[in-house]
């Protein structure tokens, strides 16, 4: 990996993390990454043994980081007894990753709802058809449940599914990462305080 790799220095990033995180959000589309969006996020059975998958992160704002899944999918059964998670953006054409960490809750029935509304008709008669992270007899058998909902639901609306919904992230951590040609990497590391502030350190890479 080589390029113009900017510095990042503590005196000139944001003091708020989340405006850290959409200035640099918003320089990775358009340096052309294809999804800025996609993050890997890690979770952890009560025990901690760790698991990771990418998602789409479909909303950051002061309220966290939202992601969406089936509620019976493996991360979901994780976040269910162990409700801390971490993700982690890397957009190599920039040399940059964003880890951010925290707890995790469900988004409400309402703000799941409307999301799903948003989605592709197709999409939505996907996410009804997939019983995710369970095993399936092929993949046909997928696409003939696919056929049959679009059958049924020609014309109309499909059912909202009960069993799939959002996760919202809060960060307690973030972490600012931009690689160097010469191996001394940057990484600033945002801290939440119990005021509602930040503390900002850097670390070695």
């Amino acid at each position: 990996m080589s390029g113009p790799w900017q510095p990042l220095r503590k005196a000139q990033v944001d003091p708020d993390p989340l405006r850290q995180f959409h200035a640099w959000f918003e320089q990775a589309g358009a340096a052309g990454t294809l999804m800025p969006e996609a993050a890997a996020v890690a979770t952890a059975t009560e025990d901690g043994a760790p698991s990771v998958r990418m998602v789409l992160v479909k909303q950051a704002d002061t309220r966290g980081f939202v992601f969406y899944s089936n509620y019976e999918s493996r991360k979901a059964a994780e976040l269910q007894t162990n409700p801390r998670a971490a993700l982690l953006f890397y957009w190599e054409v920039l040399g940059r990753q964003v880890r951010v960490e925290g707890p995790v809750t469900r988004t409400t029935a309402q703000e799941s709802a409307a999301y799903v509304r948003s989605r592709p008709r197709e999409s939505q008669l996907s996410a009804l058809a997939s019983p995710q992270s369970h095993p399936v007899e092929s993949r046909d058998a997928l696409e003939h449940r696919v056929a049959a909902l679009t059958s049924d639901y020609e014309g109309r609306d499909p059912p909202l599914p009960g069993n799939w919904g959002g996760f919202r992230l809060t960060p307690r951590v973030f972490e600012f990462w931009q690689h160097r040609d010469d191996r001394l990497h940057d990484r600033l590391r945002y801290s939440s305080l119990p005021d509602g502030g930040w503390d900002i350190d850097r670390l070695a890479p």
